[in-house]
């Protein structure tokens, strides 16, 4: 603190703030450094590639159920021609005995994403929980 001569000849008692902003610029200093403000988003699984670049088992190939949809119409079911109107059977006949109810839509380049809608509302309502979508991108490993 320092010292003042007032007008009336008593002693008049000044703070001396300078110490003080020089402690707060510090605790400025290390809030910041210490909560970080870097955006956080919504947590996502993204597709790993396999790192061996192994065939894929033989068994896992067997349990994967794929529908495609194809551009003239028509649904396969892991290589097994279906219809619209047998599909939702098929499914249930599949998912009835298995725990993992996870099963993947392949469509055509040239159908339409409402056909690839379709065949996934179909899925969901005969019993699949999980629905992914295969590309030809992912198809192809890249």
């Amino acid at each position: 603190m320092g010292m003042a001569v007032g007008k009336k000849g008593g002693a008049m008692a000044e703070m001396n703030v300078v110490p003080l902003i020089d402690i707060l610029l510090v605790l400025i200093i290390i809030f910041m450094v210490i909560n970080p403000t870097t955006p956080r988003g919504l947590e996502a699984l993204v597709p790993q590639p396999n790192p061996n670049q192994q065939q894929p088992q033989q068994e896992i190939i067997n349990k994967t159920v794929v529908v495609q949809v194809m551009a003239n119409g028509q649904l396969k079911i892991n290589e097994e021609a279906q219809t619209w109107d047998t599909l939702g059977r098929r499914i249930d006949e599949i998912f009835k005995q298995r725990a993992e109810k996870v099963a993947f839509v392949k469509g055509d380049d040239t159908v339409l994403f409402n056909q690839v809608a379709r065949a996934i509302d179909i899925m969901r309502a005969n019993g699949v929980d999980k629905v992914g979508l295969i590309t030809t991108k992912i198809e192809a490993g890249q």
